[in-house]
């Protein structure tokens, strides 16, 4: 069965669907690395800047669309940055299991279905409630890799189904501002 739009789950209704002990068939999160570019300390203590991918609305982000902005934030700086001048995190997990009530919509189907009787729905993919100003995205690096940076947030925000902003700024003010 094909995907739905991002449009369909995009919208938060209801509390969230997270307890993997009650829910039989939970697909697995298909995000295989959250950490990516060079995580060790010693170097990240060279990178000077941040670059922070924010939500400027709440809703729900499935995870192939996490998927698809990861996997293009990594290639695009890993071929023109390379991966020992970054430190790319990806910043929320997709723990909401989405739940879906399938119908079948073709001739002389009518009879198989049961239509709004107990539509709770079974378990179809996996999403990341995010709030308004949570970061999804955080990425530390040397100034002279600003324009790289900016672009491959870019190409990022175009695969997210929320509206989001970049910010950034020098790494020190980030932590002076979180502590």
């Amino acid at each position: 069965m094909p995907l739905r739009p991002a449009r369909c789950y995009r919208r938060i209704k209801g509390p969230p669907y997270t307890r993997q002990e009650y829910i039989h068939g939970a697909p697995y999160v298909q995000i295989p690395k959250f950490d990516m570019g060079n995580p060790s300390l010693v170097a990240r203590d060279g990178f000077t800047m941040v670059a922070q991918l924010i939500s400027e609305t709440a809703g729900q982000i499935r995870v192939q669309a996490l998927e698809a902005a990861r996997q293009i934030v990594y290639k695009y700086l890993s071929t023109k940055v390379g991966d020992a001048n970054y430190y790319f995190r990806l910043a929320v997990y997709p723990h909401h299991v989405l739940r879906e009530n399938k119908m079948l919509a073709m001739a002389g189907a009518d009879r198989l279905q049961e239509g709004m009787r107990l539509a709770f729905g079974s378990p179809a993919g996996r999403a990341a409630r995010v709030e308004r100003g949570q970061v999804i995205m955080y990425l530390e690096f040397k100034p002279e890799h600003l324009p790289h940076i900016k672009e491959a947030l870019r190409r990022a925000r175009s695969k997210l189904p929320l509206p989001m902003r970049v910010v950034i700024g020098p790494k020190n003010a980030n932590k002076a501002a979180s502590s």
